[in-house]
């Protein structure tokens, strides 16, 4: 009954009332077809993720709640966080004051918004997780294999960090800084990321021999088998395609 008085609201009956009806939804395609119908939502604006402004602006406004290293940059914490919504960068901001505070420093510095970061992006340290010294060699060899692929690669996105320190499902990292907000990648920035992601296996058989290369490269097999078929199928960036069409 609720629903179907809605549904009457909605369709004006009682336009006097001066009543304003504001849905929303993160699955527009799930909303039953009678309550989308043309005349009951007339408006439909569509909220995507912040851009980089966006972010810079909301990291600053939940900074200037806490007390903040007076020398603290917020544009590269501003390009690294593409993806995150608001709420992730405020949570982002909490989670950096609450390191500081373990730590009983005075202010929120640079490094505790990047740990902050890391925890969000990746999961908190797995600190309890021993590794063997023969482990941490093959990863750190794996992650320096990516990162030493995308220095040389064009097209590469910017190397910010990587870490052997392992957190969530992963055991290391690199990370990178994209230079804009890209609306749209090219050819040539796609077939970089194949190579980077690549470049970790490319690392342990070249220093271990083909024999000794691990599962640690199972996650960038994943993305980069996504990544090709999304070129093929829903790019057409396959040259066989093109001939074929």
């Amino acid at each position: 009954m609720t629903l179907n008085q809605l549904l009457v609201e909605l369709d004006g009956y009682k336009e006097n009332e001066e009543v304003i009806v504001i849905g929303a939804t993160n699955f527009p395609e799930s909303l039953d077809k009678a309550l989308v119908r043309p005349g009951r939502f007339d408006l439909k604006i569509n909220v995507p993720m912040p851009d980089l402004k966006a972010r810079h602006d909301i990291l600053k406004l939940y900074l200037d709640k806490v007390k903040c290293d007076p020398n603290l940059d917020i544009e590269p914490l501003a390009r690294s966080t593409l993806g995150l919504t608001g709420a992730d960068l405020a949570n982002l901001v909490n989670q950096a004051a609450i390191q500081g505070s373990v730590r009983g420093a005075e202010f929120v510095t640079q490094g505790d918004l990047e740990m902050a970061e890391d925890k969000i992006r990746m999961g908190p340290e797995r600190r309890s997780l021993e590794l063997r010294e023969k482990n941490k060699e093959v990863i750190a060899y794996h992650e320096a294999g990516h990162a030493l692929v995308s220095l040389y690669t064009e097209g590469s996105m910017e190397i910010r960090k990587a870490t052997i320190i392992p957190r969530g499902g992963a055991l290391g990292m690199v990370s990178f800084f994209p230079e804009r907000d890209e609306l749209g990648y090219t050819k040539k920035q796609m077939l970089a990321q194949l190579d980077v992601a690549m470049g970790g296996r490319a690392a342990e058989q070249i220093i271990f021999g083909d024999k000794e290369v691990t599962a640690g490269a199972s996650s960038d097999m994943k993305g980069a088998t996504g990544l090709a078929m999304s070129m093929v199928a829903h790019f057409g960036m396959s040259e066989k395609v093109i001939n074929i069409l």
